[in-house]
């Protein structure tokens, strides 16, 4: 059961899915009956939902805040039905996250996993990704928190910062007794695709960055990164939290001792004018 409108369903089927066909199939109606209840919606509130394309229909801004209400309604809507019903018990409710490798699987997932045994029926989706514009998935609805550096943040959305990641150098404990000038003059930098500046940024900070190769190697998967710093393919930085497991195994050692490099990151929403209780402890509990 849901207690949005007939015309709000078939909106937020149809942003869910990007195709009125697949919105029909969901709803179980015909693909005229979702394109009646678009068209009554955006006649109704005088604007346009949707920018159709060949990729699929996209939310416009005001699709995108029309969005953004919609799931308010249903953040408290197993609440209301709860209480209505006296199940005792919440709908089930989806929650997706969205940030970078290191800190989702070093901090934020096993941060909600005592949120998860408490809210039985709470279905949280984490979503690791190391792309940029990361605040385009919480605009257009697809994520309810993003993690980003601070100056992504807008204005009209709310924000938390974070305890900061600390990056440090790496490379295969096989060159362990290779000196760090020697190693950085001579080997190649491995980052996660040309947009990643952390390396050199690490680099430059310790005033390193004039030694080094500036042609790097590139591999969009942190895990795959580490299996290349292993075989001795080349260096670069991690956070010390993802680092830390291969250090202590031998097979990674930090090139530059304990000397780091602070990232800070945000966690970003969009206010909401009552917070469900599980949405409001995600926010205390993620630092």
């Amino acid at each position: 059961m849901s207690l949005l409108s007939p015309q709000l369903e078939a909106f937020s089927a149809i942003v869910k899915h990007r195709t009125v066909h697949s919105a029909a199939r969901e709803l179980g109606i015909t693909q005229t009956g979702v394109t009646q209840r678009i068209r009554a919606l955006e006649q109704t509130l005088s604007t346009t939902l949707f920018i159709r394309s060949r990729t699929g229909m996209g939310l416009t801004e005001e699709g995108q805040a029309l969005f953004r209400y919609c799931q308010g309604a249903r953040d408290l809507e197993g609440q209301a039905l709860a209480q209505i019903h006296k199940a005792g018990v919440l709908s089930q409710i989806q929650i997706r996250i969205t940030g970078p490798t290191s800190i989702m699987r070093s901090r934020i997932i096993p941060a909600c996993l005592p949120i998860m045994k408490e809210w039985k029926n709470l279905l949280l989706n984490f979503q690791i990704n190391d792309e940029s514009k990361l605040t385009d998935e919480l605009r257009s609805g697809v994520s309810h928190f993003v993690i980003v550096p601070p100056e992504d943040v807008a204005r009209e959305m709310d924000s938390k910062i974070l305890k900061a990641e600390r990056y440090v150098l790496v490379a295969s404990s096989k060159w362990r007794n290779r000196s760090l000038t020697e190693v950085i003059a001579n080997e190649r930098i491995i980052d996660f695709d040309p947009s990643d500046q952390m390396s050199f940024n690490y680099l430059r900070k310790f005033g390193l960055l004039d030694w080094a190769k500036k042609d790097r190697y590139f591999a969009n998967s942190t895990e795959a990164i580490c299996e290349m710093f292993c075989a001795g393919l080349g260096y670069g930085v991690l956070t010390f939290e993802f680092a830390e497991p291969w250090l202590k195994q031998g097979k990674l050692f930090a090139l530059s001792g304990k000397r780091c490099l602070e990232n800070h990151l945000a966690l970003v929403w969009y206010p909401r004018p009552h917070k469900a209780p599980y949405f409001d402890t995600l926010i205390k509990t993620l630092h």
